[in-house]
């Protein structure tokens, strides 16, 4: 029998016939493929959904070990730092996925707008899994279906069924730590918050207590709730963060080591190229020779 499942597959490898990752017409909707398994990279999960559709996938996430397949969906609450790997993909049969990211602002208001009453399901998991339910697969049936659609369909349809998903996500047993961290007065939401102001201030030098202060909570209790949060310090997030972003420059071609050093905020290229090292496992230059050759 030709399921949902199949439909999206036969979707999605049209449209990339090739391994990728890429944008798709709808906003906050990207599609990938890998034909072979890869080793773990390092990487930062922005507030999204990724809905497997063959293959597998793992992601290490603190202390945590997360497996995810066909029917299977992770999602992150907020930008947090991970370690995540393509455990099952072939030519013949290659990893899918569909990866929608969060919008704070439309899950906020729909948390307002509707009485999502509190139910048992994932507390404390700003990373999780949960296995599809049919209603949430036909959703995402409906939205792979609009990328073939003109796109006068996809600007009136798209919104619609997002946020069909994001109401089923959160009646959905991963649905209660989302609603939790998207709602104002919450410590999670304190902390969202936190990591928004580090995410855009990545460059400065920040006192984190005046973070702690800008979120309105005390110092002690920040740190605390914040490594709860993204299983690292703040200090240590701010460190990845500029990481990240200097790896991005570099993967341009268009940066060297020293100059994206200086971009993200650090003033000795020594003390990039040590801590790049100890968190990528490699120098700057070999390893964005090792991931262009990937």
């Amino acid at each position: 029998m030709y399921s949902k499942i199949d439909s999206i597959k036969e979707i999605i490898t049209n449209l990339l016939p090739e391994p990728g990752n890429i944008e798709t017409n709808i906003k906050g909707l990207r599609i990938a493929r890998r034909d072979d398994p890869t080793d773990f990279l390092r990487c930062f999960y922005h507030p999204t959904c990724m809905f497997v559709i063959q293959g597998e996938k793992q992601s290490i996430f603190g202390a945590d070990t997360f497996n995810y397949r066909e029917n299977q969906y992770m999602i992150s609450c907020t930008d947090v730092p991970v370690m995540s790997r393509i455990v099952e993909a072939s030519k013949q049969n290659p990893c899918l996925a569909l990866i929608l990211e969060i919008d704070h602002q439309d899950i906020s208001k729909l948390i307002r707008e509707t009485k999502i009453p509190e139910h048992k399901g994932e507390k404390n998991k700003y990373l999780a899994v949960a296995n599809a339910d049919e209603p949430l697969t036909d959703a995402f049936k409906r939205l792979t279906e609009l990328l073939i659609q003109p796109k006068e369909q996809q600007a009136i349809l798209a919104p619609m069924i997002i946020k069909e998903i994001y109401y089923r996500i959160l009646i959905g047993p991963l649905g209660q730590q989302l609603k939790i961290i998207h709602t104002k007065g919450t410590v999670s939401n304190q902390i969202y918050d936190a990591i928004n102001i580090l995410k855009n201030n990545y460059k400065e030098k920040i006192n984190m207590e005046e973070i702690a202060k800008n979120v309105n909570m005390a110092p002690s209790s920040f740190y605390r709730h914040f490594k709860k949060v993204t299983k690292v310090s703040p200090l240590q997030y701010q460190k990845h963060v500029r990481l990240y972003e200097a790896q991005k420059l570099m993967l341009t071609g268009k940066y060297d080591s020293t100059n994206a050093s200086y971009e993200v905020g650090y003033e000795s290229p020594t003390q990039f190229s040590r801590e790049y090292k100890k968190l990528f496992g490699n120098p700057p230059k070999r390893d964005i020779k090792k991931l262009v050759s990937a």
